[in-house]
């Protein structure tokens, strides 16, 4: 399966300059752990950085900075690990395994944002193949003890 058919196109996001409570207030209302900030051109929406409820708490609250003086450019992660619609979903967990990251965006062929990956949507996805699997356990048990009695 290709990231583009399981990952979630209905991306927050906000630009570098987005005030920290703004950006907090996004992910209350959209119920999100993070927004992928973004630079946008008359073309597309380039991801550029990613923001998470963690980030904020470790380089805001934690260190007890004020949020009045802090915007998402300053606190978000520009490592940002981006995988392509058409990567597969292995492929991408991979990825994502060996950076640490629990989301990706989700970019097209031009590089601009389509999606987002989340480290859910991949354990939503195996936990169905994996409740495929036993009820087709289930099943051969089944019609075992129908043709043997």
């Amino acid at each position: 399966m290709k990231t583009g058919e399981l990952c979630n196109r209905a991306v927050v996001t906000a630009g570098r300059d987005t005030a920290i409570t703004d950006a907090a207030r996004l992910m209350r209302d959209h119920h999100v752990g993070s927004i992928v900030v973004v630079d946008e051109t008359a073309a597309s929406v380039i991801p550029v950085g990613i923001l998470t409820d963690r980030d904020i708490v470790l380089e805001i609250i934690a260190k007890e900075v004020a949020t009045n003086d802090v915007c998402v450019g300053d606190i978000m992660s520009y490592a940002l690990l981006k995988v392509g619609e058409d990567d597969s979903v292995f492929e991408a967990a991979q990825r994502m395994r060996a950076r640490g990251v629990r989301r990706a965006p989700v970019t097209g062929a031009g590089g601009g944002l389509v999606g987002i990956l989340a480290l859910d949507d991949i354990l939503e996805l195996l936990s169905e193949e994996l409740s495929l699997l036993a009820k087709l356990t289930a099943r051969e048990t089944q019609q075992e003890q129908q043709k043997r009695t």
